[in-house]
């Protein structure tokens, strides 16, 4: 996934063909995003290597095409399962999150971007799905909270439509 810092973008590239057109766009981020993955540059990781111990560099080489996650050892492109079940799996534990995996992650932005108020279309755009029905149908949920605003809207309506005749 290389990283543009300033268009405030990042290029997915993944290990195989993708699926969709939508797969291979550009994805935009967020600044403080970008600021992030620069910092990771500057980090590094200690690995336990028999008896003792072996420093490496997060980010192997930070050129604008290279890739945003890379393997500590080699600067490989990083299995999705492993960067699950290193990094994800133990962060959210931490936060008192039970389950986690790459669909509940990719449920919860599309469900967090329908309660902000995003465009539909802009939310496709966003999970790279070729259709805003998937987005929709399949990625965002109903949250009992929006429910609840959805019915008092409802009441305010009726109510100001009773005041009117």
């Amino acid at each position: 996934m290389p990283l543009d810092h300033r268009r405030g973008a990042v290029q997915p590239r993944g290990l195989g063909p993708a699926k969709s057109d939508s797969s291979r766009a550009t994805i935009a981020v967020d600044e403080h995003v970008i600021q992030r993955i620069q910092g990771l540059k500057s980090m590094e990781v200690v690995v336990r290597a028999g008896r003792g111990y072996r420093r490496y560099r997060v980010v192997k080489s930070g050129g604008p095409n290279d890739l945003v996650f890379q393997s500590v050892v080699k600067g490989a492109p990083m299995r999705d399962n492993n960067i699950l079940v290193r990094h994800i799996k133990p962060a959210a534990r931490k936060l008192g999150i039970p389950w986690v995996n790459w669909q509940v992650l990719r449920r919860s932005c599309a469900t967090w971007l329908q309660q902000a108020g995003v465009d539909v279309k802009d939310a496709q755009g966003i999970m790279r799905h070729s259709r805003a029905s998937t987005t929709q149908d399949v990625y965002q949920q109903l949250v009992p909270e929006s429910q609840r605003s959805a019915v008092q809207k409802l009441t305010v309506y009726v109510e100001a439509g009773r005041l009117l005749q």
